[in-house]
């Protein structure tokens, strides 16, 4: 286990500030375990997981189960680790609860989770019909009223769009795990102010994510505000664009797109004509570090409190030994 990096806590107040996305879609969750490991020893502050039942392409070809891994994850680190979800579908909300319960009891303020209200790609395998967005809203602000009561201790039974029979948590954490939003439009972000303890978005073609970020502060959000970065970096330019292209041209579809095509052949297919360009709108591609130091730093002054930086390659170790030198710490100097 390494000691470079102490651990930090997971509240409002200890947010790490500069992570590492571990993307369960694209690398095997032996290998992905390595690489969050690895993060920790290059100098990262923290991590973040995606939660995929379905990878975006058949090129990424993985799926790991995030909850499974998390448990490895904590256990051979010592830095917060947090993960996206989506609960109420694929997963029940007092399942949702117990999971990060027993997370947060185990490795104290050190997880936390990003909610969000799902993709039609992850939870269409339960067979049930796939709603439309307003209803999948609503959804997950009942889901997230469970997750909390919960949490708190209390004894649950709740009638709606998901169903909750007197359910009660005996193993909980002495302080409750972070209930963050995952939000990647302006309204979505206006939404999850009345209820998240700190929000997370993603980079956007236009810096449309200064947006979202905007939306959630004047709807009255509060908690860290925290942005992940998809970014490509290689030995050479070239290099940097084919990764690029190969494993994220998938990913360039907004609302609705992306939310309701069910498999990953459904987006293989409607990216077939995706053009480089295009991929470079939503990846930070260059093989200078100084230049991903110069977009990160962007961000920060923008006014995140937290990057949690993507490369969207499957090998990772390159990437994170060239932040671990030359990114990280030019950004803390900074």
């Amino acid at each position: 286990m390494s000691t470079s990096a102490p651990a930090r806590s997971a509240g409002d107040e200890g947010v790490p500030r500069l992570g590492f996305h571990a993307s369960q879609e694209q690398i095997a969750p032996s290998q992905l375990l390595r690489d969050v490991q690895l993060a920790e020893q290059v100098g990262f502050d923290g991590a973040m997981s995606s939660d995929h039942f379905m990878p975006w392409s058949a090129r990424q070809g993985h799926s790991g189960f995030t909850l499974s891994w998390l448990g490895a994850a904590l256990a051979s680190t010592e830095y917060p680790i947090g993960a996206v979800n989506a609960p109420g579908q694929r997963y029940h909300p007092a399942v949702v609860a117990q999971a990060y319960a027993t997370l947060g009891e185990m490795f104290p303020g050190r997880v936390w989770t990003a909610l969000g209200a799902g993709q039609a790609m992850n939870e269409h395998i339960t067979g049930d019909r796939w709603p439309d967005l307003e209803t999948r809203r609503r959804r997950l602000e009942e889901c997230v009223d469970v997750i909390r009561r919960l949490h708190r201790g209390e004894r649950v039974t709740h009638e709606g769009l998901v169903s909750v029979d007197d359910a009660v948590l005996y193993d909980l954490p002495e302080r409750p795990v972070p209930l963050y939003a995952a939000c990647i439009t302006p309204e979505s972000a206006r939404r999850a102010a009345a209820w998240a303890e700190g929000m997370i978005t993603l980079n956007q073609p236009g810096h449309a994510e200064r947006d979202v970020l905007a939306a959630y502060r004047e709807a009255g959000g509060s908690g860290p505000v925290m942005l992940q970065v998809h970014l490509s970096w290689a030995p050479t330019r070239g290099q940097a664009e084919e990764i690029a292209h190969d494993q994220w041209r998938t990913n360039v579809f907004g609302p609705p797109l992306d939310q309701d095509m069910p498999t990953a052949e459904h987006f293989d297919s409607a990216a077939e004509e995706v053009s480089l360009h295009r991929v470079l709108d939503a990846v930070r591609t260059s093989d200078s570090p100084q230049a991903h130091v110069e977009h990160l730093a962007e961000d920060l002054e923008a006014g995140f409190e937290a990057l949690y930086l993507h490369h969207v390659g499957q090998e990772q170790r390159p990437w994170l030994e060239v932040a671990g030198e030359h990114v990280l710490p030019a950004l803390r100097t900074r």
